[in-house]
């Protein structure tokens, strides 16, 4: 057994000269030499999740505090053993009071870079963002929480590209089953109740100009209409079945509105999306993917 003399104690008092801190070792600042595996440059390396409030504006001119999950990120050149990893964070922290509108991401991506002395960043911030939604024949309304995110790179000449992510909770009527329940009625007097789902729709879009999370719902309920709800009485009930019969979709059909509404936006440059039905007849999904198509683009 090793024993050694060392003073098992932390003191509180201790104070740190300019002197100590100098002498401190600094490993991912070290030479060439102390790189494990190949010697070659790494594309990302940051810290992910680091949480604190940020505000937010929003599209009726007021601000909004959420707590933020943040990812930051910077290239590593070849040569170099690594990054110091706090530094992200603390370089974040200069911007905790700013309301986080999009540019203010250009500022944090030019700050990473100069900070950690990197070639390219890379930013994304995810939170939950509340809007106030009224059911749908009576007077009643709750709030609607919508997984949202910000995401921003910027690469060694200074390029930046901005997107946003939603994820949209939507009700699907399937077709098939309304019309083979329509069948049952019609040729053997059978009660018969067509399948539903509630479903999502994950949408990835790259902007050419800032939008509001409020503007990417309102896009997804003019595609989609038939938003779930969160305040139901008996008359928002058989409302929402009949807006449900009035809007019927495979999953192939989301697919098409999504990029309907999507593709005719001026703030849209490009985008994919992703909508899965999460079936109450089938025990599985179903799916369907869709970009707008530019070469090189999303995918």
């Amino acid at each position: 057994m090793i024993t050694t003399n060392l003073k098992r104690v932390y003191d509180p008092t201790f104070v740190v000269t300019p002197e100590y801190k100098q002498s401190l070792p600094d490993l991912q600042n070290g030479p060439a030499s102390l790189i494990e595996g190949a010697n070659v440059p790494i594309q990302q390396v940051g810290i992910s999740n680091f949480k604190l409030p940020l505000v937010f504006p929003t599209r009726d001119g007021k601000n909004i505090t959420l707590e933020t999950s943040v990812d930051g990120y910077v290239s590593l050149d070849a040569n170099q053993k690594g990054i110091n990893m706090s530094r992200i964070m603390r370089s974040f922290y200069k911007f905790k009071d700013e309301i986080f509108h999009q540019d203010v991401l250009e500022y944090v991506l030019r700050m990473y870079k100069d900070d950690l002395g990197s070639k390219s960043s890379y930013l994304h911030l995810t939170f939950n963002y509340p809007m106030l939604l009224k059911s749908l024949r009576s007077d009643m309304e709750g709030y609607q929480y919508y997984a949202a995110g910000l995401e921003a790179s910027m690469d060694e000449k200074g390029v930046m590209r901005r997107f946003m992510h939603l994820e949209f909770i939507y009700s699907s009527a399937c077709p098939c089953s309304f019309e083979l329940a329509e069948h049952a009625r019609e040729t053997r007097d059978v009660a018969a109740i067509p399948h539903s789902q509630r479903s999502v729709a994950y949408l990835t879009v790259e902007l050419n100009d800032a939008m509001y999370v409020e503007d990417i719902v309102d896009l997804c309920r003019e595609a989609l209409v038939t938003e779930t709800q969160v305040m139901v009485k008996r008359e928002d009930e058989q409302a929402f079945a009949e807006l449900n019969g009035a809007h019927q979709k495979f999953v192939e059909d989301a697919a098409r509105l999504m990029y309907q509404v999507l593709d005719r936006h001026p703030n849209v440059k490009d985008f994919v999306v992703r909508c899965v039905h999460m079936e109450s007849l089938h025990s599985h999904d179903a799916v369907s993917r869709i970009a707008k198509g530019l070469p090189c683009g999303l995918r």
